[in-house]
């Protein structure tokens, strides 16, 4: 049993596995603290009780050894997890090599880059472990949404040919002899089922982007959660989805993660609404701060973190929406407004300063999305496949991209999302 179900079993029984934290000696009476994913288990052998061998287990025992343990659960007032078990049998399952090449112990800071060469043993703790508990609470709580929303799950190809997204780069893969890429979005499929006829599909996928970027933020790989729904009337039908998205993962984190969000002294807060303000808008109230950024810009990090501050002190809000992003910084296949063809009906989701989504209402009209593309210098007739799915009847539609990784930064507010990813993929970083 695990370790957080010990108290349930006091005076009967138990077997209990792990691996072990730290032992102690002290005369006539040696500790073993037992760790597995749910906490920790005292192993308390008193020398006048338990067996010599059992009793002589701990001369040979290192750190990070898996132990099996059977014997009695006891209540003890003096045991940290207000239980302990008396062992009858302890089995050496594996011993680990001494020292650990970090400490696993939490006593002993060890920097990031080192942490990540050992990752396995980096994890091996409570308080990571909650953390991708969180994450993976946060990822089912996605597909329930969805599901909820009639959306229907899709998977697609991670080795393309075709692409569209804008200021990413492309890994190539050889591909049989051929020039093959790893997909940098699912867009172009994602418009592709909605015109098909099924209306609303999501994917959550890795996605690859071969940018050098050295940032707290940027990632080669990540996983992407992306969505796309038709016949919607504006680029708020999505951003009212996504703000949907957003509470439902808050509220399933909040009632299935209590333990794990103590251990990280982090609480939720379900926003009834979040902001929305224009672009010019928000540089105006940056330009107040003593920001001022061109019309055509985008925001940079220091733009969102005003902003972030801005709105926890007049709206106690850790998340806001920021939308009319200018045409100069978006791709062609985002729509304009007809009143100002200066901005694009696109929109990011900032969260406690960090952008964690990039949506817009897609421009499903053939000629005018052709025009744009000429706009932007793009060869839209060379784009044969996506060029298509305008051909044949495609409705008002519209998506976002949203980072698993960064929601769970900002939501933990992580000093780097790296610490949020088993094995994440940078620049310098393909092992382990």
């Amino acid at each position: 049993m695990y370790a957080n179900e010990i108290a349930k079993y006091h005076n009967k029984k138990v077997l209990v596995q792990g691996w072990v934290q730290e032992t102690r000696n002290f005369g006539g009476i040696r500790f073993i603290i037992l760790k597995d994913r749910s906490g920790y288990t005292q192993i308390t052998l008193p020398k006048k009780v338990v067996p010599k061998d059992v009793y002589n287990v701990v001369e040979n025992l290192t750190k990070e050894s898996v132990i099996y343990v059977w014997g009695t659960a006891k209540k003890s007032d003096k045991a940290k997890v207000g239980s302990e078990v008396i062992p009858e049998k302890i089995e050496i399952v594996s011993l680990a090599k001494a020292p650990t090449p970090i400490d696993t112990s939490g006593k002993i800071e060890s920097d990031l880059a080192k942490r990540l060469d050992h990752r396995f043993l980096d994890v091996r703790n409570k308080k990571s472990i909650a953390l991708f508990t969180i994450r993976s609470k946060m990822f089912k709580a996605c597909v329930e949404y969805f599901d909820s929303n009639r959306f229907i799950n899709i998977n697609t190809p991670k080795i393309t040919t075709i692409g569209v997204e804008s200021g990413a780069e492309l890994f190539e893969v050889n591909y049989f002899g051929r020039k093959a890429y790893l997909a940098q979005s699912p867009q172009i499929y994602k418009q592709m089922f909605v015109a098909a006829g099924f209306e609303r599909v999501y994917e959550i996928a890795p996605v690859y982007r071969a940018e050098k970027s050295h940032t707290a933020q940027h990632l080669t790989e990540f996983i992407g959660i992306d969505f796309e729904q038709g016949f919607i009337e504006s680029e708020q039908d999505v951003m009212d989805t996504v703000e949907g998205l957003i509470k439902h993962i808050l509220k399933r984190v909040r009632e299935e993660c209590k333990e794990e969000l103590e251990l990280w002294d982090r609480s939720v807060k379900i926003p009834k609404k979040i902001p929305r303000i224009t672009m010019r808008e928000a540089k105006e109230i940056l330009a107040e701060k003593g920001l001022k950024l061109p019309e055509e810009e985008d925001l940079n990090l220091e733009a969102q973190k005003i902003l972030a501050e801005y709105f926890m002190e007049k709206e106690h809000a850790e998340l806001v929406f920021v939308y009319y992003y200018p045409w100069a910084v978006r791709p062609f296949y985002h729509m304009k407004p007809e009143q100002d063809p200066s901005v694009t009906k696109s929109f990011d989701l900032l969260w406690n300063g960090i952008e964690v989504a990039t949506g817009a209402q897609r421009e499903h009209r053939y000629e005018v999305l052709k025009k744009q593309a000429e706009e932007k210098g793009v060869n839209f007739d060379a784009m044969k496949v996506y060029a298509e799915i305008f051909q044949y009847g495609c409705p008002p539609h519209g998506g976002t991209g949203l980072g698993l990784d960064r929601l769970l930064e900002a939501f933990m507010k992580l000093p780097n999302i790296r610490e949020g990813i088993l094995l994440p993929r940078d620049p310098e970083r393909l092992t382990p």
